[in-house]
């Protein structure tokens, strides 16, 4: 972890930060036995509740056209979310109170009805206007980071959030059960519309929409305990930087220095200044200013 003081220049970018990111490194899988001769008998035939195999995305958005959920699929069972929170587990997340509200907030309402079953798979999947809903180990591990991250001693209450890039809802509504209050700003009126309007079933009264520029934070309730972002570019942006309150702490992904990937950054924000830690690589949508109605 570097420390900045007062002398930062904005927008700050990753090869100011000073250090190297930590890439989460995963154990090869074992090798997978021989497939077994198929048995004579008529194969039973498979269950509908089973998850199909993941279509690559660019057909996904062939396949998002509105039509009927599927039925009998169990999705609404609160096991199928558990299940999904023992794989998060078995990844890293440690965090009981995120872990908790992964497990209390159904997925598969926020994706569109011909990818519902793979809802609680770990995938990221398209939810039109070029834009994705994040992985649920993504979501988890960045709300993590917000709140101490893995091996914090203490956990640091979000209190007031900042999320930059709404999106289909998900992650706040994950961040509504976690956060005093969440402000979350879209510049896709679509996208923003959605969000709306799946969030409405939640009812939670801390949840607040904004249709605007996200590069430009939310002046209005600045400053905030939290900021993470769903969206990477190649800095930080000032007004996020400002609109941090200290103490506070900020989550999101930044291009490298060389162009090539991305990585979660975490900034602290101190009486003495600003301090930045980089760890694993990840893939999220640029970064872009400007409203689209």
């Amino acid at each position: 972890m570097t420390n900045e003081r007062g002398g930062a220049k904005f927008p700050l970018r990753l090869d100011a930060l000073g250090s190297k990111p930590k890439i989460a490194r995963t154990p090869s899988p074992a090798p997978a036995a021989p497939p077994r001769p198929p048995s004579k008998s008529a194969a039973a035939p498979v269950p509908r509740a089973m998850l199909r195999p993941q279509r690559p995305l660019a057909h996904a958005h062939t396949d998002s056209s509105p039509r009927a959920a599927p039925s009998g699929l169990g999705l609404d069972s609160a096991d199928v979310r558990k299940r999904m929170t023992q794989r998060l587990r078995a990844a890293g997340i440690t965090n009981d109170a995120v872990l908790q509200a992964m497990a209390s907030v159904p997925r598969h309402l926020f994706v569109d009805a011909a990818l519902v079953t793979q809802a609680y798979e770990d995938t990221s999947l398209p939810i039109g206007h070029g834009q994705t809903i994040s992985k649920p180990s993504v979501v988890a591990r960045m709300i993590e980071l917000l709140m101490g991250g893995a091996t914090a001693r203490r956990t640091r209450k979000l209190g007031r959030v900042l999320e930059v890039g709404t999106g289909c809802g998900y992650q706040a509504a994950v961040l509504g059960l976690l956060s005093d209050q969440v402000y979350s700003v879209e510049r896709l009126k679509p996208l923003h519309d959605k969000a709306r309007e799946l969030l409405g079933s939640t009812q939670r009264v801390n949840l607040r929409l904004v249709y605007g520029d996200g590069m430009r934070g939310h002046p209005p309730n600045a400053p905030y305990d939290s900021i993470i972002a769903a969206a990477g570019g190649d800095a930080l942006p000032e007004a996020w930087l400002e609109q941090l309150a200290v103490g506070g702490r900020l989550v999101a992904p930044v291009q490298q220095a060389s162009g090539r990937q991305q990585v979660l950054v975490v900034v602290d924000r101190t009486e003495r200044g600003y301090e930045h830690s980089v760890n694993e690589v990840v893939k999220f949508v640029p970064l872009k200013s400007g409203l689209i109605g």
